[in-house]
């Protein structure tokens, strides 16, 4: 069985038939800091029929005995928003090749759907959420970080234009939770989490991403895969360069 060890360990997923050991890459940032684009890129890269994708926003709690006033005014970026525990138990029945049930989550009425989604355990595993990398326990699970740096006030107009146009959010609404939520808890859990990356991608708002970057990443990627080697060198960013890294750090996702 799957699971996660009493001591708080990952339990080790089962080799991989063909040769090749199953992979969790996991992309945060704030909101709006490019996320999606960087895990669709990889998905296309890698090839769609090998990667499974989760959404960490998948998992938020099912607060629907709450009336829909009340859902409205729960803190969504506290890291207690979200049943990490689930996710966790998931990533790790997918690293051991078991099939998943993943959670519908509505973000116009705050609450969980009945269905769930059904996930196959592929090659790979692309998970990404803002507060991926705050959890202990999830760190352990995840073999690739991968951290999107993006400046705050492009990632707050992405955001608005996000929650206008999918989630029936008025500006007025969209502004008020930025100011009250999501910006202190970028503050005190979002950026600090940014030095467990393995890479630190900057510019990742933009909507043509750098290829040779990205052909780097997918390239150490399917080393990691096929090699079962680890993403154990320190984190990748302009100014804090590896000899070993140098090429990476030098690399923007913005042209």
């Amino acid at each position: 069985m799957s699971g996660i060890a009493a001591n708080g360990q990952a339990k080790p997923a089962l080799a991989a038939y063909g040769g090749e050991q199953l992979t969790v890459i996991g992309i945060a940032g704030g909101t709006g800091s490019g996320k999606t684009s960087v895990s669709q890129r990889i998905i296309d890269g890698i090839g769609k029929n090998k990667v499974t994708y989760i959404s960490h926003d998948s998992y938020y709690k099912d607060i629907s005995h709450l009336s829909l006033e009340e859902r409205a005014q729960n803190n969504f970026d506290h890291p207690d928003s979200l049943d990490t525990e689930l996710l966790c138990k998931h990533l790790v029945a997918l690293k051991n090749r078991e099939n998943v049930d993943v959670p519908v989550y509505n973000f116009s009425t705050h609450s969980r759907e009945e269905e769930w989604e059904h996930v196959e355990a592929k090659s790979v595993v692309v998970v990404d959420g803002i507060l991926l990398f705050s959890d202990p326990t999830l760190r352990k699970i995840i073999d690739i970080k991968l951290y999107v740096d993006t400046e705050a006030d492009l990632r707050f107009i992405r955001r608005l234009e996000r929650d206008i146009r999918e989630r029936g959010r008025t500006t007025e609404s969209v502004i008020q939770q930025y100011m009250k939520t999501v910006r202190p808890m970028h503050d005190e859990f979002v950026e600090p989490s940014k030095r467990f990356a393995d890479v630190i991608i900057p510019n990742g708002y933009t909507t043509g991403l750098n290829q040779t970057a990205m052909d780097i990443i997918i390239s150490r990627v399917r080393h990691v895969r096929l090699r079962g080697t680890s993403f154990d060198s320190p984190p990748v960013s302009p100014g804090r360069q590896p000899a070993a890294s140098r090429e990476m750090s030098k690399l923007s996702l913005s042209q």
